[in-house]
């Protein structure tokens, strides 16, 4: 085997073995609601995506409002960019006939 492919098969097997310490404790629940058409993996992956855009998106504007009034907080713009990203997410899931359930 040459060495090229003795990388890639050495980094495949640490990325399995990273995958499975990935936290997904305080991740929501999908529930079903009628009749989805994509399995929770799935809508889940799509929704985050949704979440981070809504998170970037809100934290951009977040930093131009705050340049114009001179005042900017980190942890209110950080609180904000969250919640952002929280309803988009509520928002994709049940587009896709799921009910995001969260611990808290």
């Amino acid at each position: 085997m040459k060495a090229s492919g003795l990388v890639v098969v050495s980094v495949a097997g640490m990325a399995a073995l990273l995958a499975g310490c990935v936290d997904r404790a305080n991740g929501p629940v999908l529930y079903p609601v009628g009749s989805p058409v994509n399995p929770p993996s799935i809508a889940h992956a799509m929704c985050v995506g949704e979440g981070n855009a809504a998170y970037d998106e809100s934290m951009r504007l977040y930093k131009e409002r705050s340049q114009i009034s001179n005042q900017y907080d980190q942890a209110e713009g950080e609180a904000v960019s969250r919640s952002a990203a929280r309803r988009a997410y509520t928002a994709c899931a049940s587009s896709e006939g799921y009910r995001a359930v969260y611990d808290q």
